[in-house]
């Protein structure tokens, strides 16, 4: 099945009449360069990478490693400051502030209602089931006709579970909006990236990030994946340099190293095996949900007790018990073996010696 709808009659009509700024780099990017106020005597020390001059706008590059690494066109790539840039954007691009509203399926990640609040638009919530699954007849049947987005998150944060595939597509293909669905984590997942859909759907946009799988948080690159139309319109409203130097470099960097990032996302699945299997033998825990990512959530009982106990030894968690179907349950990043111990015999410390 294929959902292909008309992107332009959701696009907020200041953004399809909007003449974007042209950059100095638009026209010209090699010769004297003198258009663009920069400093050319250069930066105060030693510099290999001209830092001195503004980055490329458009990052062809880097949009090209990462086309042939998710096996679509350089067309249906962006990059940005974090995945939290292209949620910004979307909002910017297909709500009207004050009138359109988005759905999101808690318990989720958190920034979606946070970009929305920034962006003056309401949320509505089609809770999860207790499996943490989506209630597809309930989320359409909650969708108005000022719903532009749906968010959704696969594998989800804060559960840790992939969200079933026929029911992604259900919603993709009943929904006349944007669904965006949250990938942050598919490197750690047995079921494969949706990248492929957005060729059939129009109306799916995939955020995808540097931070997990490749282990570079710190230079902040997010991705989306879309139609070359939703990608036009994000170019549109970005910031002219948005992606700098240090984080363009790093980032094409790190496809050169995709074996080497597979090899450590094998160790990090090895390594929650054995976690899972350790906190399934410890009789004071309820349950530990399933996952696909790179952390889990176990429930149990006094969860933000331990939660604060366990910080006081020096080891940071992460309490979720205040979200729904989350009751008592705590979040564990998966570490270095080392770390892991480390956890464990805080763990036992508290639980023996509460």
């Amino acid at each position: 099945m294929t959902n292909k709808i008309n992107i332009s009659s959701l696009v907020r009509p200041n953004i399809l009449n909007l003449t974007p700024y042209r950059s100095a780099r638009d026209d010209f990017d090699s010769g004297i360069l003198l258009d663009a106020n920069e400093n050319a005597l250069g930066a105060p020390f030693e510099d290999d990478l001209e830092l001195n001059r503004y980055p490329m706008p458009y990052q062809e590059e880097l949009r090209s490693r990462i086309a042939d690494f998710r096996e679509v066109d350089s067309e249906n790539v962006f990059v940005g400051v974090g995945s939290d840039e292209a949620i910004d954007l979307l909002f910017r691009i297909f709500c009207q502030p004050g009138k359109d509203r988005v759905l999101i399926t808690p318990p989720t990640y958190g920034m979606y209602k946070v970009s929305a609040a920034i962006n003056d638009i309401e949320v509505d919530q089609v809770l999860l089931t207790s499996d943490f699954q989506l209630q597809v007849v309930q989320t359409l049947e909650a969708v108005t006709e000022q719903t532009k987005l749906i968010f959704l998150c696969s594998p989800n944060n804060p559960t840790g579970n992939s969200l079933k595939p026929e029911d992604i597509l259900a919603i993709a293909d009943g929904f006349r909006g944007i669904v965006v669905l949250d990938e942050a984590y598919i490197d750690f997942a047995e079921q494969p990236s949706f990248a492929k859909e957005i060729i059939q759907r129009n109306n799916l946009v995939i955020l995808q990030t540097m931070s997990k799988s490749f282990g570079l948080a710190g230079i902040r690159l997010g991705i989306a994946l879309a139609d070359p139309e939703i990608i036009s319109y994000m170019m549109k409203v970005k910031a002219p340099y948005n992606v700098n130097k240090l984080t363009s470099k790093t980032a094409l960097k790190g496809f050169s190293y995709v074996n080497a990032m597979k090899a450590k996302v094998e160790q990090i699945k090895s390594e929650r095996e054995k976690v899972v299997g350790k906190l399934k033998s410890i009789s004071q825990i309820e349950k530990v949900f399933p996952t696909d990512s790179n952390f889990l959530i176990f429930r149990i009982n006094n969860a933000l007790d331990i939660y604060k106990k366990i910080a006081e030894k020096g080891v940071v968690i992460r309490y979720r018990g205040n979200e729904p179907h989350c009751e008592n349950c705590l979040r564990l990043t998966i570490g270095t073996p080392e770390e892991n111990e480390r956890f464990f015999n805080a763990l036992e410390t508290v639980l023996t010696h509460p």
